[in-house]
């Protein structure tokens, strides 16, 4: 097999993989109040339960993304595709048969165990069969092609119901398996597997100063996508009713429009870094989108439902860096660390919807801001801590990866 060829077929696969990644992982959100209604939660509960069972979800990728990373680095880049993609499948399938909120809770749990793989397994394996100026090109490719999952998620629920909608999420990704087979290793990886000893350890990533601040500053840099999506868009209805907005926006269609703004956002910031030749540019002017997008929001500037969907298609494309931020996570470490940081860092990203939502609660009841008031001031907070991050990054852009971490 040639290496172009290989590149080839891994970033199909890889992309094709996070469609139903996303596609899974954004299913939830769009069916929360229809399924929960459906096995006996009603009223003020469809929000508590809602954070719940987002919250299982989300704890859940953070123990996948320790695990599936790991592995990766252990195992091969392979392994992690073909095992994390059959866990959520298999998940998928059992979510369409939930009858109480706890089997609900348990299932969206091991689903995101599964889901915490899929990405940095794949972003991983381009990033190294790619050349080193042209991976920002692939990895763009698969987060874009990957975001149209959710605009999937929403067509399937609004075509069928929200357990045949699990079915088809199950059904693709056992589909996708076969394609896997004609997928290569990573050369570095074997390359590694033969002259690293530590290979895949975790706390590695927390021995040396240095390596664990860059570790953490890539994590926060990509929070405010998951503050966006997590909390304004999925409690959209929510944040309507106590601004006193004449609409109630469904959370379904909120994130589908969303997610047609984050596909060109991948798109386009993709592209920037590499015409800039700068991963860190790229970022800052999406971090400075996404300012502007919350700060729309909360200025309620949308006060028709078009108009809201309009700046929910304005907010999704601001948040549309996760490609370059996946890349430079990517970059940022050496081959036998690098599934481990590529695999954990998204997730912890995700899974900082889980601190998020308590901070918002806190703000919201504990400290009496209320709704609005409450998401502002988590909205200040991780936007914040973004900027600052971003700034304590290195560049990594055409950055040689075949190196291991001392």
């Amino acid at each position: 097999m040639t290496d172009k060829r290989a590149a080839f077929l891994a970033v199909l696969v890889a992309a094709l993989g996070y469609f139903v990644d996303i596609y899974d992982l954004i299913l939830f959100s769009v069916v929360r109040v229809e399924s929960l209604q459906e096995i006996g939660v009603q009223g003020p509960e469809l929000l508590r339960v809602g954070v719940t069972l987002i919250n299982s979800q989300m704890f859940g990728m953070l123990v996948g993304g320790i695990l599936w990373g790991v592995l990766g680095d252990r195992r091969g880049r392979l392994s992690v595709l073909f095992g994390s993609i059959l866990l959520y499948s298999l998940a998928n399938l059992a979510n369409a048969l939930v009858a109480t909120v706890g089997q609900y809770s348990v299932l969206r749990f091991v689903a995101g165990v599964g889901l915490a793989g899929e990405l940095g397994a794949g972003i991983t394996l381009v990033s190294e069969l790619m050349h080193r100026e042209l991976r920002g090109y692939g990895t763009t490719v698969v987060a874009s092609i990957g975001v149209f999952g959710a605009i999937a998620a929403e067509m399937v629920s609004t075509a069928f119901d929200w357990r045949a909608a699990y079915v088809v999420g199950g059904v693709l990704g056992l589909l996708l398996l076969v394609l896997r087979v004609s997928v290569r290793e990573s050369p570095m990886f074997q390359a590694a597997r033969v002259m690293a000893h530590d290979r895949g350890n975790f706390f590695a990533l927390f021995k040396d100063r240095r390596r664990a601040l860059r570790y953490i500053a890539v994590v926060l840099t990509a929070i405010p996508i998951w503050f966006v999506v997590g909390t304004l868009v999925t409690f959209s209805p929510e944040f309507a009713r106590a601004m006193g907005l004449p609409f109630t926006p469904s959370p379904g269609r909120a994130i589908l429009w969303t997610y047609a703004g984050l596909v060109a956002g991948d798109l386009a910031s993709g592209l920037l870094s590499q015409l800039l030749r700068s991963r860190r540019k790229a970022l800052a002017i999406f971090i400075g989108f996404t300012v502007i997008g919350c700060v729309l929001f909360f200025l309620e500037v949308a006060r028709t439902l078009t108009a809201f969907h309009v700046l929910c298609v304005a907010m999704g494309f601001s948040i549309g860096y996760w490609a370059v931020f996946i890349t430079m996570a990517a970059e940022q470490f050496g081959t036998n660390l690098r599934a481990t940081a590529t695999t954990t860092a998204p997730n912890f990203v995700r899974g900082a919807v889980v601190p998020m939502n308590w901070a918002f609660a806190a703000f919201r009841d504990g400290l009496g801001l209320g709704v609005v008031g409450g998401g502002i001031a988590v909205g200040v907070l991780v936007l914040g801590v973004a900027v600052l991050s971003l700034i304590a990054l290195g560049e990594t852009f055409g950055k040689d990866l075949d190196y291991l971490e001392p």
